[in-house]
């Protein structure tokens, strides 16, 4: 027999905590692989603040670090500036990244620091509830937004990469998905790109990535693919919104 796949030597062989049709795990995989594919396992650190990816530790056979929720800018900022030699990345989530690490995050983008920020965008709090986000969709219904997300009321939803991407010092800012193959396809290769930006000194990379959150969403897998495309990619559309290497946005 052929193997057409294999589990990443970057992704530890055990079973994960997400929710049935959660994309976690995609993402975990499409890192996992770029890891392997760059050969840089031993040589990468990680940093997964509060939040679903809070156990991320359990599943990367690379170094990993936990932060205090919001924090992961900083303390990749620390690790990059005393080991500059390393690769580091952060994984987070809306509710972290957009929220309580709103300042983390720009300041890091504006001050250019060398690092690879991975955003999962569901437009909800997954672990703590499903509570409204920063990203949350305007009419969206969360359990602090029992009626709908009133703008009126509780403000606009916040496209991160288009803001980041008015920053000098960010070299990458590109949004992705993962509601089918060719898109994911895709995600690995924004995530790629971040990666190299990172080993050529290039600055600040962000991908974010819309993903699904079926549980807090209130519908099945399939269901929760389906919104995806239909409600979260035309507000947030996909694509890239600044890339030094082609020359802008």
């Amino acid at each position: 027999m052929t193997a057409v796949f294999d589990r990443p030597k970057s992704m530890r062989d055990v079973t994960m905590h997400y929710c049935p049709g959660c994309t976690h795990g995609i993402v975990h995989r499409l890192i996992c692989e770029v890891i392997d594919e760059m050969g840089i396992e031993g040589n990468t650190v990680g940093v997964c603040p509060v939040g679903c990816s809070v156990m991320a530790y359990d599943y990367f056979n690379c170094d990993m670090i936990e932060a205090p929720h919001g924090r992961a800018p900083a303390v990749a900022t620390g690790v990059k500036r005393s080991l500059p030699d390393r690769f580091v990345f952060t994984y987070q989530g809306d509710g972290d990244l957009a929220a309580i690490g709103t300042a983390e995050t720009v300041h890091a983008a504006a001050r250019g620091e060398n690092i690879t920020v991975i955003f999962i965008n569901n437009t909800t709090y997954g672990m703590t509830g499903g509570q409204m986000a920063p990203t949350t969709l305007p009419g969206q219904v969360t359990q602090t937004s029992p009626y709908g997300r009133d703008t009126a009321v509780q403000g606009y939803p916040i496209r991160v990469c288009e803001m980041l991407a008015t920053l000098d010092g960010v070299a990458l800012a590109e949004r992705v998905s993962a509601d089918c193959f060719a898109n994911v396809k895709k995600a690995k290769k924004a995530i790629a790109k971040a990666f190299g930006n990172q080993k050529e000194k290039r600055g600040f990379s962000i991908v974010e990535v819309l993903s699904t959150c079926p549980t807090n969403w209130g519908l099945s897998p399939v269901e929760a693919l389906e919104r995806l495309r239909k409600d979260c990619i035309p507000y947030y559309p996909l694509g890239i919104y600044k890339d030094v290497t082609q020359g802008g946005e």
